[in-house]
């Protein structure tokens, strides 16, 4: 890691553990980092600091389905968003999402995705769908439903019911947060439970 990434590191998490989190001039502080800088940042975090922003992220700012694939970004195109997890081990992983061939790139009803980790050809791809909270400003990140197939260079797509894959994502929704432009938060929970489990992502630019 570079000085400037240590320092945005440590700049980082001491607004993130100060007494109150003020969680508009946190994003603009991540805004005002590179991609690298960001990711390193965020992946510093612990349980305890994911735990809490969560939840003065609650209501902070809308996110969107476009926030997380652009609207100028063609469908079936892959975009990267770079995570860290609660879990006890291998706790970087990306979720990988794309809009529909079908969709509209301004008002998409859906997005399709994976996970990307190290432990993937034990637990499978974990597909997804994710739509929009119609009740709140969030987005749901739904294991229960997958894509009809798969874009190219993905791998195969496999239920989360089934297999080992349903021990880690089978029955779940994850609910995302904004955190900044780049940057959310989610917490899982499984057959409606909440699991104690948080992860940040970091889009990439």
């Amino acid at each position: 890691m570079s000085d400037a990434s240590h320092a945005a590191t440590a700049e980082f998490l001491g607004r993130l553990r100060a007494d109150s989190i003020a969680s508009a001039e946190l994003g603009e502080f991540l805004d005002g980092l590179g991609h690298e800088d960001r990711v390193a940042a965020t992946r510093a975090t612990k349980r305890s600091d994911q735990r809490r922003l969560y939840a003065a992220s609650d209501g902070f700012r809308e996110v969107t389905l476009r926030d997380l694939v652009a609207p100028p970004v063609p469908a079936l195109t892959t975009v990267r968003h770079f995570g860290k997890n609660t879990l006890p081990a291998f706790t970087h992983f990306e979720k990988r999402f794309c809009r529909p061939g079908d969709a509209d790139p301004d008002e998409p009803k859906q997005l399709w995705g994976f996970n990307f980790q190290t432990m993937q050809p034990l637990t499978g791809p974990g597909y997804f769908v994710a739509r929009e909270d119609p009740d709140r400003r969030e987005v749901l990140v739904d294991y229960h439903e997958v894509p009809p197939s798969a874009p190219p260079g993905w791998p195969p797509v496999q239920r989360n019911e089934r297999g080992r894959g349903r021990f880690v994502y089978g029955f779940m929704i994850d609910t995302l947060r904004r955190v900044s432009e780049h940057v959310t938060i989610g917490s899982a929970a499984r057959k409606g439970k909440d699991m104690g489990s948080w992860f940040m992502l970091v889009r990439e630019a």
